[in-house]
């Protein structure tokens, strides 16, 4: 039976070697995106930029957040002043009451 699959399939061998070729090379650029050397270098070609004046304090510092989000795999957003969370009124006694009663059952 894997005779008569591998005969069936053959025509869509070149689209697995593809993929497979494709899967390979997108895990080699990840690796030299992610590689900290490599972040090393682009953060001191930031800094010699910065330097000699080509770039502003404002642009080098969404240069270097680019640089790090992609180091660590996150998503850069702008950052807003913290403001504490906002809660029910708290009770006669200190104690909140977020559940709603249904009628006809004792509380």
């Amino acid at each position: 039976m894997d005779l008569l699959w591998a005969l069936l399939t053959l025509p869509y061998a070149p689209v697995r070697g593809l993929t497979a070729v494709v899967g390979v090379v997108a895990r080699e650029a990840e690796a030299r995106q992610r590689n900290p050397v490599n972040v090393r270098r682009e953060l001191e070609e930031l800094d010699a930029t910065a330097a000699a004046g080509d770039l502003t304090q404002e642009e080098r510092d969404r240069a270097e957040q680019r640089v790090l989000d992609r180091l660590t795999g996150g998503v850069s957003r702008p950052r807003e002043p913290s403001r504490p969370a906002r809660r029910p009124p708290a009770r006669e006694g200190g104690v909140r009451d977020d559940r709603r009663r249904r009628p006809g059952r004792a509380a």
